[in-house]
């Protein structure tokens, strides 16, 4: 599939360059398109860069949090709920402690670890499996949560943005948490209402209704904020999470009679190993988007989109960040590629940016989830699971938007 999607960039770049060449007479375009490919090749470069220190920085704090204990505490304290949400599981099942692992890996963004973590729960219920071949009820609960992207740490969309030159790369926390909530509630109630599960249980209510209530709460108060005062507010809050939760992390890490420098020096060897590994995929969607958007053939797809929201009566600033959310169900790179192209078009601070930044950081790569959890257990028949997923990362899309306009619009 992402064969596919990279070569299609380039296929329809040309049939696009050759149009303007032979009806528009621009004979310059092949010029444009070439000059793209090495200014986007540079900026790959200029990307890395910061990101081998950030990845190297996160990744040896996060090492101290999963010494000091912190990630397997989160998993215990939501072991109850996942036993309630998946019925066909037996108690102590080593599943349930694999699968919250899991996902307090990813509610604190340590994306490394939550993967390996994800494919041993996948593994662990597939032996559950009573059909081999044909997703289970939990298989597919599993994949939609993933799929819906719960990150509470969005450190990777504060990084492209400090990069590309934000006063204030963490403004987009608020945002953020707020669409990536909507994205996995939505998920859960779609697989829920498909299997039919008992979200009345008191258990699952103990853990849903104050979330929902803090949640809701939250959101009438910034409902009282202006425009200013939440942008203000989502700086404050992003900067204090992150710097608050180093210092928790260091401090338990101590308590605990972690040796922190070492255990960060560990964490931080593996960020460099994981950030070099990134270039190539980098510089080869950077490349493409460049050639496609020098080539004109972006600009006429999204002008296509823009005349039919300006049809409809509505605001079209958001049209530009849409290149983002398309691609990002099937390809991660290609998504990080079509947020900085915007950045660095539209500028870092522009709504269109915002919007895709929010985007990237609420949504994830669906179809690439699917291949890869699904596939390492020979799931052929998915059922229902492409299209929760799917709901769930276009309501991550449209609440990203909407969150834009309240804050940002």
């Amino acid at each position: 599939m992402l064969n596919g999607l990279w070569l299609g960039f380039f296929i329809v770049a040309a049939v696009s360059a050759l149009a303007q060449w032979l009806i528009g007479g621009n004979a310059g375009i092949f010029a444009a398109m070439v000059e793209s490919i090495f200014a986007m090749a540079k900026l790959s470069v200029e990307v890395m860069i910061l990101l081998f220190g950030t990845l190297t920085l996160w990744l040896g704090f996060l090492r101290i949090a999963e010494k000091a204990g912190i990630v397997d505490w989160l998993a215990k304290a939501l072991g109850p709920l996942f036993l309630r949400l998946m019925p066909e599981v037996p108690a102590g099942h080593p599943a349930i402690g694999l699968i919250t692992l899991n996902f307090a890996a990813n509610g604190l963004g340590l994306d490394n670890a939550a993967t390996p973590i994800g494919l041993k729960a996948m593994r662990a219920l597939q032996d559950l499996n009573p059909s081999p071949t044909i997703a289970s009820n939990a298989q597919i609960l599993f994949l939609v949560l993933n799929a819906s992207s719960l990150t509470l740490l969005p450190v990777t969309i504060f990084m492209y943005r400090a990069q590309q030159g934000a006063p204030d790369p963490t403004l987009v926390f608020l945002p953020i948490l707020l669409a990536t909530s909507a994205s996995t509630l939505v998920g859960l109630l779609s697989v829920a209402f498909m299997q039919r599960l008992r979200l009345w249980d008191p258990i699952v209510l103990a853990y849903l209704v104050p979330g929902a209530l803090v949640l809701g709460g939250f959101m009438a108060l910034l409902a009282t904020l202006s425009a200013t005062a939440l942008a203000g507010l989502s700086s404050i809050l992003g900067n204090l999470t992150l710097f608050g939760l180093i210092i928790l992390f260091l401090v338990v890490g101590a308590l605990r009679k972690v040796k922190v420098y070492e255990a960060f020096i560990e964490g931080a060897k593996e960020g460099f190993d994981v950030a070099k590994t990134l270039l190539p995929y980098l510089v080869a969607m950077l490349c493409a988007i460049g050639v496609l958007r020098a080539s004109g053939a972006l600009d006429f797809g999204l002008d296509g989109i823009r005349h039919l929201v300006q049809w409809a009566g509505w605001d079209t600033r958001f049209v530009d960040a849409l290149p983002t959310a398309m691609v990002k169900p099937f390809s991660g790179s290609a998504a990080r590629a079509m947020l900085i192209e915007t950045m660095q078009t539209s500028g870092v601070d522009s709504f269109p940016a915002l919007v895709a930044a929010t985007i990237q950081g609420s949504t994830e790569t669906t179809f690439y989830v699917l291949a890869v959890y699904f596939g390492a257990v020979g799931i052929q028949r998915a059922r229902h699971a492409v299209g929760c997923a799917l709901l769930a990362e276009f309501s991550g899309v449209v609440a990203a938007i909407g969150v834009c306009y309240w804050f940002f619009g």
